[in-house]
Protein backbone atom coordinates (compact mmCIF):
# COMPACT_ATOMS: atom_id res chain seq x y z
CA UNK A 1 0.00 0.00 0.00
CA UNK A 2 1.54 3.66 -1.11
CA UNK A 3 1.14 5.89 1.54
CA UNK A 4 2.30 9.19 2.01
CA UNK A 5 5.33 10.34 3.57
CA UNK A 6 4.89 12.68 5.60
CA UNK A 7 0.77 12.52 7.15
CA UNK A 8 0.29 11.41 10.61
CA UNK A 9 -2.73 10.83 12.28
CA UNK A 10 -4.26 14.20 13.42
CA UNK A 11 -4.44 12.70 17.09
CA UNK A 12 -2.22 10.03 18.47
CA UNK A 13 -0.72 8.73 21.87
CA UNK A 14 2.46 7.54 21.56
CA UNK A 15 4.33 5.68 24.86
CA UNK A 16 7.63 3.82 25.73
CA UNK A 17 7.29 0.94 27.89
CA UNK A 18 10.02 1.21 30.36
CA UNK A 19 8.77 -1.42 32.52
CA UNK A 20 11.67 -4.10 32.12
CA UNK A 21 13.72 -5.22 34.96
CA UNK A 22 17.20 -6.89 33.25
CA UNK A 23 18.42 -9.34 35.38
CA UNK A 24 21.18 -10.26 33.67
CA UNK A 25 22.77 -6.83 33.56
CA UNK A 26 21.71 -5.68 37.12
CA UNK A 27 19.98 -2.85 36.66
CA UNK A 28 16.72 -0.82 35.52
CA UNK A 29 17.09 -1.77 32.07
CA UNK A 30 15.84 2.01 30.81
CA UNK A 31 18.96 3.49 32.70
CA UNK A 32 21.71 0.85 30.97
CA UNK A 33 23.51 3.30 28.73
CA UNK A 34 24.26 3.13 25.66
CA UNK A 35 26.22 5.60 23.36
CA UNK A 36 26.40 7.92 25.94
CA UNK A 37 22.42 8.31 26.74
CA UNK A 38 20.52 5.68 28.45
CA UNK A 39 18.33 3.64 26.91
CA UNK A 40 14.86 5.23 27.71
CA UNK A 41 16.03 8.39 25.91
CA UNK A 42 16.59 6.32 22.97
CA UNK A 43 13.52 4.99 22.79
CA UNK A 44 12.05 8.39 23.46
CA UNK A 45 14.24 10.16 20.50
CA UNK A 46 12.50 7.67 17.55
CA UNK A 47 9.31 8.77 18.78
CA UNK A 48 9.76 12.29 18.87
CA UNK A 49 11.53 11.84 15.09
CA UNK A 50 8.69 10.58 14.06
CA UNK A 51 6.60 13.98 14.74
CA UNK A 52 5.04 12.24 18.04
CA UNK A 53 5.06 13.61 21.66
CA UNK A 54 5.39 10.74 23.80
CA UNK A 55 5.06 9.58 27.53
CA UNK A 56 6.61 7.03 29.54
CA UNK A 57 4.55 3.67 30.71
CA UNK A 58 5.30 1.09 32.94
CA UNK A 59 8.12 2.91 34.62
CA UNK A 60 9.51 0.99 37.88
CA UNK A 61 11.70 4.25 38.43
CA UNK A 62 10.92 8.36 38.23
CA UNK A 63 11.67 9.26 34.67
CA UNK A 64 9.58 12.39 34.71
CA UNK A 65 13.02 14.01 34.02
CA UNK A 66 12.79 12.63 30.81
CA UNK A 67 9.11 12.82 29.85
CA UNK A 68 5.75 12.64 31.33
CA UNK A 69 5.22 9.51 33.38
CA UNK A 70 2.25 6.90 33.79
CA UNK A 71 2.30 4.46 36.76
CA UNK A 72 1.08 1.05 36.01
CA UNK A 73 -1.69 0.19 38.51
CA UNK A 74 0.10 -1.69 41.39
CA UNK A 75 -2.14 -4.91 41.19
CA UNK A 76 -0.55 -5.43 37.72
CA UNK A 77 3.17 -5.60 39.05
CA UNK A 78 4.74 -8.46 37.41
CA UNK A 79 2.40 -9.10 34.73
CA UNK A 80 4.76 -7.90 32.06
CA UNK A 81 4.57 -5.16 29.01
CA UNK A 82 0.58 -5.93 28.74
CA UNK A 83 0.01 -4.26 32.54
CA UNK A 84 1.84 -0.61 30.85
CA UNK A 85 -0.37 -1.11 27.85
CA UNK A 86 -3.81 -1.10 29.35
CA UNK A 87 -2.65 1.51 31.42
CA UNK A 88 -1.57 3.96 28.76
CA UNK A 89 -4.80 3.31 26.47
CA UNK A 90 -6.72 3.74 29.40
CA UNK A 91 -4.81 7.31 30.15
CA UNK A 92 -5.01 7.62 26.19
CA UNK A 93 -7.70 9.76 24.29
CA UNK A 94 -6.60 9.18 20.98
CA UNK A 95 -7.87 6.61 18.98
CA UNK A 96 -4.32 5.05 18.14
CA UNK A 97 -1.57 4.60 20.40
CA UNK A 98 1.88 3.06 19.46
CA UNK A 99 3.87 1.94 21.92
CA UNK A 100 8.19 1.12 21.53
CA UNK A 101 10.18 -0.61 24.15
CA UNK A 102 12.98 0.67 25.63
CA UNK A 103 15.38 -2.08 24.51
CA UNK A 104 15.38 -1.51 20.77
CA UNK A 105 17.48 1.72 20.16
CA UNK A 106 18.28 1.12 16.52
CA UNK A 107 14.76 1.04 15.20
CA UNK A 108 14.53 4.27 12.86
CA UNK A 109 11.81 6.79 13.09
CA UNK A 110 10.59 6.41 9.77
CA UNK A 111 9.01 3.10 10.38
CA UNK A 112 7.22 3.67 13.52
CA UNK A 113 5.38 6.40 11.09
CA UNK A 114 4.82 4.54 8.35
CA UNK A 115 3.22 1.84 10.91
CA UNK A 116 1.20 4.85 12.36
CA UNK A 117 0.37 6.00 9.21
CA UNK A 118 -0.96 2.24 7.77
CA UNK A 119 -3.21 1.60 10.61
CA UNK A 120 -5.18 5.00 10.15
CA UNK A 121 -5.92 4.63 7.07
CA UNK A 122 -6.53 0.14 7.49
CA UNK A 123 -8.35 0.78 10.35
CA UNK A 124 -6.61 -2.05 11.87
CA UNK A 125 -6.96 -2.98 15.03
CA UNK A 126 -3.19 -3.91 15.83
CA UNK A 127 -0.70 -3.34 13.66
CA UNK A 128 2.95 -4.98 13.76
CA UNK A 129 6.22 -5.41 11.62
CA UNK A 130 7.80 -8.78 10.87
CA UNK A 131 11.69 -9.14 9.77
CA UNK A 132 12.62 -12.70 8.20
CA UNK A 133 8.72 -13.84 8.86
CA UNK A 134 9.08 -13.56 12.28
CA UNK A 135 6.29 -11.24 13.74
CA UNK A 136 7.61 -8.28 16.05
CA UNK A 137 5.75 -7.77 18.94
CA UNK A 138 6.86 -4.29 19.77
CA UNK A 139 6.77 -1.56 18.10
CA UNK A 140 2.95 -1.80 18.02
CA UNK A 141 -0.06 0.43 17.23
CA UNK A 142 -3.18 -0.43 18.88
CA UNK A 143 -6.53 0.97 18.76
CA UNK A 144 -8.03 2.41 21.82
CA UNK A 145 -11.23 0.51 21.48
CA UNK A 146 -9.19 -2.63 21.98
CA UNK A 147 -8.58 -1.88 25.59
CA UNK A 148 -11.51 -3.62 27.38
CA UNK A 149 -10.10 -7.09 25.84
CA UNK A 150 -6.87 -6.24 26.19
CA UNK A 151 -7.50 -5.76 29.88
CA UNK A 152 -9.36 -8.96 29.82
CA UNK A 153 -6.64 -10.72 28.66
CA UNK A 154 -4.36 -9.22 31.10
CA UNK A 155 -6.44 -10.57 33.87
CA UNK A 156 -6.25 -14.16 32.65
CA UNK A 157 -4.04 -16.53 32.84
CA UNK A 158 -2.24 -15.90 29.35
CA UNK A 159 -0.61 -12.79 29.22
CA UNK A 160 1.11 -12.54 25.88
CA UNK A 161 1.16 -9.95 24.44
CA UNK A 162 0.79 -11.38 21.05
CA UNK A 163 -2.22 -14.07 21.29
CA UNK A 164 -3.94 -11.02 23.42
CA UNK A 165 -3.78 -8.82 20.07
CA UNK A 166 -4.69 -11.73 17.64
CA UNK A 167 -7.90 -12.08 20.10
CA UNK A 168 -8.87 -8.59 20.39
CA UNK A 169 -8.58 -8.20 16.44
CA UNK A 170 -10.70 -11.55 16.08
CA UNK A 171 -13.45 -10.13 18.46
CA UNK A 172 -13.41 -6.46 16.93
CA UNK A 173 -13.20 -8.04 13.59
CA UNK A 174 -11.06 -5.81 12.61
CA UNK A 175 -7.84 -6.34 10.78
CA UNK A 176 -4.63 -7.95 13.04
CA UNK A 177 -1.89 -6.60 10.29
CA UNK A 178 1.44 -7.87 9.97
CA UNK A 179 3.80 -5.75 7.57
CA UNK A 180 7.15 -6.72 6.69
CA UNK A 181 9.95 -4.71 6.82
CA UNK A 182 11.66 -6.44 3.71
CA UNK A 183 8.29 -5.66 1.66
CA UNK A 184 8.54 -2.28 2.71
CA UNK A 185 11.82 -1.53 1.54
CA UNK A 186 11.69 -2.92 -1.69
CA UNK A 187 8.28 -1.13 -2.56
CA UNK A 188 9.92 2.38 -1.10
CA UNK A 189 7.69 2.65 1.51
CA UNK A 190 10.49 2.80 3.89
CA UNK A 191 13.13 4.84 1.97
CA UNK A 192 16.84 3.40 2.44
CA UNK A 193 19.28 5.52 4.24
CA UNK A 194 22.56 5.26 5.98
CA UNK A 195 20.94 4.26 8.84
CA UNK A 196 21.27 0.64 10.30
CA UNK A 197 19.94 -2.28 7.77
CA UNK A 198 16.91 -4.36 8.54
CA UNK A 199 18.93 -7.23 9.97
CA UNK A 200 19.69 -4.80 13.11
CA UNK A 201 16.48 -2.96 13.74
CA UNK A 202 15.18 -4.96 15.91
CA UNK A 203 18.57 -6.11 17.98
CA UNK A 204 16.47 -6.64 21.52
CA UNK A 205 18.86 -5.57 24.31
CA UNK A 206 19.05 -8.08 26.77
CA UNK A 207 22.61 -9.01 27.52
CA UNK A 208 25.77 -7.42 27.80
CA UNK A 209 26.57 -9.18 24.79
CA UNK A 210 23.67 -6.98 22.45
CA UNK A 211 24.57 -4.27 24.33
CA UNK A 212 27.96 -4.58 23.60
CA UNK A 213 26.50 -4.89 19.84
CA UNK A 214 24.89 -2.21 19.76
CA UNK A 215 27.71 -0.18 21.05
CA UNK A 216 30.04 -1.22 17.94
CA UNK A 217 27.45 -0.82 15.39
CA UNK A 218 26.92 3.13 16.61
CA UNK A 219 30.22 3.51 17.31
CA UNK A 220 30.93 2.72 13.57
CA UNK A 221 27.98 4.98 12.08
CA UNK A 222 29.84 8.15 14.18
CA UNK A 223 32.96 6.78 12.61
CA UNK A 224 31.14 7.23 9.11
CA UNK A 225 29.21 11.00 9.84
CA UNK A 226 32.59 12.30 10.79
Amino acid sequence: MNLPHSVLPATADAFVLAGGLSTRMGQDKALISLAGKPLIQHAIDILRHAGLDPRIAGARSDFSSFAPILRDDPSGSGTGPLSGICTALASGTAELAVFLPVDLPLLPSRLVAYLLRHADITQSAVTLLSASSFVQTFPVVIRREALPLLQASLHSDDRNCLKAFREASRILSKPFTVLPVELLLQSGQIPHSDDFPPAVWFLNLNSSRELNRAETLLAGKQLQVS
